[in-house]
């Protein structure tokens, strides 16, 4: 999975409503869409085109691969959010994306702004009624667990563990494990790390490796989590 690029920018240009970035990375290049925002700022060369750097969301299809970049982890994670509604496809999210800001979006959200969501092309009143609905409840549920585990004060003392259980929920989420598989795995996780029941490895640290393995065994092989 690429999840992360650093390289020179060879090539800008548009494609009807999308827009692309060439990077060469190594001697690869490796094509890109990209959000007009960023576009505009590429073009405008007011980002530095030598050492761009990406974070990539990698969607795998039977007959392509797409890659799609964002300047912050933020704009990433939040692109998988929208990808995770059902009905919503990859190109709906670099709509969104290309109209408003985040910021934007979520405020929508918040306040069940149905005009401005459906103000972007292909999306009817359904999937705007939809988008609102499942962001709105991802969102209070995502707010929910960071409030649990920031609350809880074996991680205040931890914060190597803290972060770990960070990007551990941001890899789940890349492998389409959904929301309420995570919410309800975590406090299994942290009862095992506590009793030491996932050996902790060298230099008293965590395999990241480990974790996410000994985590998707749970998620494959327990009904109870329901996925």
């Amino acid at each position: 999975m690429i999840s992360w690029i650093k390289g020179e920018v060879v090539s800008l240009w548009q494609s009807n409503t999308k827009f692309f970035v060439l990077i060469n990375c190594q001697g690869l290049g490796y094509e890109i869409q990209i959000s007009e925002p960023i576009f505009n700022e590429l073009k405008s060369k007011r980002i530095s085109h030598r050492n761009f750097i990406l974070w990539l969301k990698h969607i795998k299809k039977e007959d392509s691969d797409l890659l799609f970049g964002f300047i912050a982890k933020e704009q990433k994670d939040f692109f998988v959010e929208i990808l995770n509604i059902k009905g919503v496809g990859s190109q709906i999210g670099m709509s969104l994306l290309n109209k408003f800001s985040i910021e934007e979006i979520i405020n929508a959200i918040n306040t069940k702004d149905k005009k401005l969501i459906s103000s972007v092309q292909g999306i009817g009143q359904k999937m705007t009624e939809r988008i609102i609905l499942e962001l709105k409840i991802n969102l209070k549920m995502k707010a929910k667990v960071h409030e649990e585990i920031k609350n809880d004060n074996f991680l205040n003392e931890n914060n190597d563990i803290n972060s770990l259980l960070q990007d551990l929920e941001l890899t789940l989420q890349s492998l389409n494990y959904t929301k309420k598989e995570i919410k309800k795995l975590f406090p299994i996780l942290l009862n095992d790390i506590k009793n030491n029941k996932i050996p902790i490895l060298e230099k008293d640290k965590l395999s990241f490796e480990y974790i996410l393995k000994h985590a998707m065994n749970y998620l494959d092989n327990n009904s109870n989590l329901d996925r």
